[in-house]
């Protein structure tokens, strides 16, 4: 079994002397647990002097939806400050940190640049770079793997708190390793220290590993969810349906007016590697079209080394647009920092995505631009790599 950061710091040696005497805040949300399914808040608070809790988007316990403001409040089990880090500021203030000598960071993200967790812990280590405080993160598996890079660079105007200044869509590090490209890369001089995981390999999936899957967000319920996501949420930036309000989201998609039939066999019919689209229906108990029949397809994984998710998720949208061009449209951000654009431009992290679709341009040329930046990255992160 592999041993997260949380787990090693459980073990006698010097990961858990790192900690010990320290005045510790900690960063996390329910993947915040060791092998043995113990809460790091636990975990830190009994073994170690824990002084403050800090709640990311979806909330300290994965209680709140995408989007919607976390309430700063005291935690009852442990009667500890929670601070937040998703609402009127989004990073760690010296109010915040007053009392603290060290930011632990322990949430397990999913491998994909507009995840937002990434971007809490740049903005906190940001936060300890400016008030002396060190940041340490217990490090996780990527769970879709460490071997695979993929998508576009995001372009400088694009940068937001769904994606941060030269990730690639799939950027393929472990959370511990982004932190220490970061910290380089972003010139943000951090006093930053990774506890390491045991037994982890690059090629693995979260499923090789042995360790329990919690859901890391709300709408992220199955690894299956994590695999499909760095393409099919580029459906969030439509009036399509992305799944939410059902059991499946990001892996049904569908309005009211398609035709799930139709669509099934022409994405079947691009012959997309290691998936399939199955027609069907479902009603969403939130989100768009709350308590309304759509129509649409399943996307099902059939071999997971072959799929490409960004690639299918271009086809998803390119299909779509091309069958019901006169319902189809792009639809505004609801994220903060993003309001008042439109929100495939923020996931895309550019709007030739959206330009070539509009426009029905060359979107393998465009393709080959991302994997040309994707391979440029790949080269740029080898030197951050742990495992």
């Amino acid at each position: 079994m592999v041993l997260t950061g949380v787990d090693v710091i459980g073990l006698d040696g010097k990961e858990r002397e790192h900690l010990m005497g320290k005045r510790l805040g900690l960063i996390t949300n329910p993947t915040g647990v060791a092998k043995n399914l113990r809460q790091t808040i636990d975990v830190l608070y009994k073994d170690f002097r824990l002084v403050a809790l800090f709640s990311p988007e979806h909330g300290l316990r994965g209680e709140v939806q995408d989007a919607l403001d976390i309430p700063e409040y005291l935690d009852g089990s442990t009667g500890l400050p929670v601070y937040s880090l998703y609402g009127a500021t989004r990073k760690p203030t010296s109010q915040m940190l007053n009392g603290i000598d060290t930011l632990v960071f322990d949430i397990q993200d999913i491998g994909v640049r507009f995840y937002s967790y990434i971007t809490t812990m740049v903005f906190a280590m940001e936060a300890c770079s400016e008030h002396g405080k060190e940041l340490v993160v217990l490090d996780r598996p990527n769970p879709i793997g460490g071997t695979v890079v993929g998508g576009n660079i995001i372009e400088k105007e694009f940068t937001s708190f769904l994606g941060l200044s030269g990730l690639p869509i799939r950027h393929g590090f472990t959370v511990g390793e982004l932190a220490m490209w970061a910290n380089e890369a972003l010139n943000i001089r951090c006093d930053l220290a990774v506890i390491r995981m045991q037994g982890w390999r690059r090629d693995m999936w979260y499923d090789e590993t042995g360790l329990p899957w919690v859901l890391p967000s709300p709408n992220m319920p199955t690894l299956d969810t994590a695999t499909v996501f760095p393409g099919t949420c580029f459906i969030e930036g439509t009036n399509v349906s992305e799944g939410r309000g059902t059991t499946r989201p990001f892996e049904l998609l569908g309005a009211p007016w398609i035709d799930g039939i139709l669509l099934a066999d022409s994405l079947n019919s691009k012959g997309l590697p290691g998936c399939a689209f199955r027609p069907c229906y479902f009603v969403p108990t939130f989100s768009k079209y709350e308590d309304e029949l759509c129509q649409g397809v399943q996307i099902h994984i059939t071999d997971r080394e072959a799929f490409e998710p960004i690639g299918a998720g271009i086809e998803i949208l390119r299909t779509i647009k091309a069958l019901w061009p006169e319902q189809f449209r792009w639809v505004e951000s609801l994220e903060q920092m993003s309001r008042g654009r439109l929100h495939i431009d923020i996931l895309a992290g550019t709007d030739e995505l959206r330009k070539a679709i509009d426009e029905d341009g060359d979107i393998h040329y465009m393709l080959d631009k991302w994997r040309h930046d994707a391979e440029m990255f790949r080269e740029t992160r080898s030197g951050f790599l742990l495992y």
